[in-house]
Order: C-alpha cells, then structure tokens, then sequence
C-alpha cells in the first residue's frame, strides 16, 4: 500500500487553521499530526507543503458535464479534468443531457460512463419529470444524490409548473429534493414585453429584468411552502436575489435543517455592472443581478444562511454564446476557476478561508450525507487540495482546460492557485499536470 506524507501544510479544517502534518495510506488519511503521532511507513512519499494550505477537496453539488448527448460542450473526461485543476474531487451532474436522466436505469448508464471517464469523483442527480413519480420513488438513496426539480428554465417533461405534479413530487422524494426556482409566467410576460420592444436583438444587459427577482421569489417561496407542507428535504440552487434570503434559517445546525439553500460562484463575483463587458458570457439562469443582490448573498454565506458554494457548471460553445440574446444559450465554464475565485474574496478580506471550506467542501458532505468525505479527518478518503495562497496566475487561453475552451475569468489575475489534487489518496493534479489515467470513484450516501 502506497503512503505519501505532506509535511508542514497549514491546514485548514472544521473551522481551525493549523500547522501539521498528514499521512495517507492508501486511499484514506490514517494520521494527521494534531491527531495522533505520525509514524511513517517504510518508502513513504514525502510533500514539504510549506507556505501552501491544505484543505479537503471541494465537492461541487451542481454541474452540468454535458454527456451524454452534448459532447460538443464538455464531458466527463474533460471537465473532470478541469474540476480537478480547481480543487475539485468530487461532483453531482444534472439530468438535462440527452436523453435527459429522468430513469433509474439511465442513471446508472451514466454512473458508468463517469467509471470509464471521470478522473473524480461522481454522483448524479435523477431528474423529475411530468410523469416518473415511481422513479422517484425507487431511487437508492445509497447512491443517488438527489432528485432534480426545474420548477423554471427547462423544456419538456423536465419542466414541472403543474400544482398537482409538482404536491406528488414534494411528497415523493427521500432523498433531498433540489430545485431550480423561477416562475416560468412570469419570465414569459417579462420576455414578451422585452421582444416587443427590440425583437431578437435584446441586449443581455435586460437579462436581470426578463428573468427577474420576482420570477425568483415567487418560485423559491412556493418551493419552501411545499418543502413545509410536506416536511421534503428541500435544496434550492443557485440563489441570485437578497429577497431570497428571508426564506432560510441560520439559528440552527445544518444537519438538522430541511429546507437549505445554495449559492453559486458567479453570483458572488459579477453583477449587473458586468454585461457591459462580459455580454452573454455571463448569461446564466437565475440571472446575474445588482450589486445589492451580490453583497446580501455573501453575507448570506457568511451568516449562514447560505448553506453552500457551488458553480453550476454548464459550458457552452464560444459560436452558440455569440447568438443573439434570446438564442443565445444561459450558463458557462466554472470548475477549474471556483475556488481561486472564492480565495481572492478571502484576499480582499471579504470572506475567512474557514468559512470557505465550510461551505465548499464541508457542507456539501453533511447536506447530502456523503461517507466518509468532506473533511480533514482520520479514516475519511484522502480527498485534498493543496493550494498556494501567494502564486499569482492569470486566466488565458493556453491554461483553460474546458472543453469549450474559454473561461468568464479570462484576464483576471488570481492571487492563489492550486499546487496539487489528490483524489482517493491519489495524485491527479500537479502544478499543472493531470493524471489521465486515474479514475474517480462513485460518491455512497449514508441514508
């Protein structure tokens, strides 16, 4: 069995930032120097880690990797590749793919395309429909994540707006029920007066007011509703709007919570102000808002309200995002860039490197009952994420690893960058170099 020592790390975990030492034998960490005394194995590897932080590995609760169906955007092989250059080691993918996952069996014919692709670690997301209650109903909660709700912003069956479906639905998951929240009324009258006005040639800039906080509002309140109703294990993504925050508690423990909430990257960094430059590029459902909006949701981080950071990861070719506003596709490229984005917050001081773990990699494992991850722990898989805090770097071409090929970041220049990612015990990035041979393992939910 394979060891490697990391030496002289500043780690930071469970709220504490500590010198010390790490051991790790074979896929899991069996010392840690503020633990127990390390003794180390014969042709042990040693990594002298200081000046560098050691933290668990970010575990991302939304992504989309695009396959199977829209492998001309990304897939398994890599955008795992570019999660693991961001810290990343493990990932929760969405249904919308073609065919969209909205059976078991399709399910588990994912699971297995990630076995034979992903370099990290996967779960995935069973998504409902208009008509697989039973599906929803038989789903492991062992190995499935969670059920998938769009209550705005899909087509078809993925689309759930009818009140009895939507109360079958509620009442059906055991397994937590994450939900994409925007009145779909509401975008449409929104679009519509929008249209009139300038035909196909909307400017991006009016993204905010046709996918409004109303439209938001009145959907995640209507989610929390149902979540009281039927006592669900409501998530709700990708929050956008300060009004949203009055719907969650932080007056007690996350694992006693049934109604939470998630926040994504882009939303924290970019604001109305952005369009101007960045146009379509920072096209995402739920929109992109004021700068108000922006300053409540990291306070709602930082005050817990928020109970995760995430991406919403959902790249698009760089030809579909140059359409005109209302062909042009909503989402972008963010694994690779999440967690420099969050430590150059921690940088600017508005957010503690504590709180960041808490929330990217802490959270996501209690929220979802992940075994065994998520934590800087003796007897936990040696997930980690080492990370230079004084190495700036800056976004460009030749070091984006999405397949899409561009970043919203491009140009932005980075205070912190990811030195190395080791995934179940195991070295797949390194300053730069990913391990293409290795293979992640399926994520197992202790419910």
């Amino acid at each position: 069995m394979s060891s490697i020592l990391i030496k002289n790390a500043l780690i930071i975990n469970e709220g504490r930032s500590f010198k010390g030492d790490l051991l790790v034998e074979g896929e899991t960490i069996s010392a840690i120097s503020s633990v127990n005394k390390i003794t180390i194995p014969e042709k042990t590897r040693e990594i002298d880690a200081s000046g560098l932080l050691l933290i668990p590995g970010v575990i991302d609760d939304q992504v989309h990797f695009r396959e199977p169906g829209l492998t001309h955007k990304g897939d398994m092989f890599t955008e795992s590749r570019a999660a693991a250059a961001g810290g990343v080691t493990s990932f929760m993918d969405m249904p919308n793919t073609i065919p969209q996952t909205t059976t078991n069996a399709l399910l588990h014919e994912k699971m297995k395309l990630a076995a034979e692709r992903s370099v990290v670690n996967y779960s995935f997301y069973l998504g409902a429909a208009t008509n697989n209650i039973r599906e929803i109903r038989e789903a492991d909660p062992s190995e499935v994540c969670g059920i998938k709700l769009f209550m705005g912003s899909s087509t078809g069956n993925m689309l759930v707006d009818d009140e009895n479906t939507l109360k079958e639905i509620f009442a059906s998951a055991a397994i937590p029920l994450a939900c994409h929240c925007e009145s779909e009324p509401i975008i449409r009258h929104n679009a519509e007066l929008f249209r009139s006005r300038y035909g196909e040639d909307v400017p991006v800039s009016n993204h905010p007011m046709i996918r409004s906080r109303e439209a938001c509002y009145t959907s995640s309140s209507h989610a929390v509703r149902l979540a009281q109703e039927f006592n669900t294990r409501l998530h709700i993504l990708h929050l956008s709007t300060a009004d949203e925050m009055k719907l969650f508690r932080n007056d007690i423990p996350l694992h006693q919570k049934r109604i939470t909430g998630e926040v994504c990257v882009h939303h924290l960094w970019f604001d109305e102000s952005s369009y101007e430059d960045k146009g379509n590029l920072i096209k995402w459902n739920p929109a992109i808002k004021t700068r108000f909006d922006r300053e409540a949701l990291l306070d709602g981080v930082k005050n817990d309200q928020v109970d995760i950071v995430a991406t919403d990861h959902a790249p698009h070719t760089l030809q579909e995002k140059s359409n005109t506003y209302f062909k042009a596709p909503s989402g972008g490229p963010l694994v690779q860039h999440s967690l420099c984005m969050m430590l150059e917050l921690w940088h600017m001081k508005k957010i503690s490197i504590e709180k960041i773990v808490e929330k990217m990699c802490h959270n996501p494992a209690i929220l979802f009952n992940i075994a065994d991850r998520g934590f800087i722990r003796e007897g936990y898989k040696a997930d980690l994420c080492l990370v230079n805090p004084e190495s700036p770097w800056t976004v460009s071409k030749p070091n984006i690893l999405y397949k899409c090929g561009w970043s919203p970041f491009e140009g932005t220049t980075f205070r912190s960058k990811v030195a190395k990612t080791f995934v179940n015990g195991t070295l797949v990035y390194d300053n730069g170099v990913v391990n293409d041979n290795y293979r992640g393992q399926k994520l197992r939910f202790s419910r």
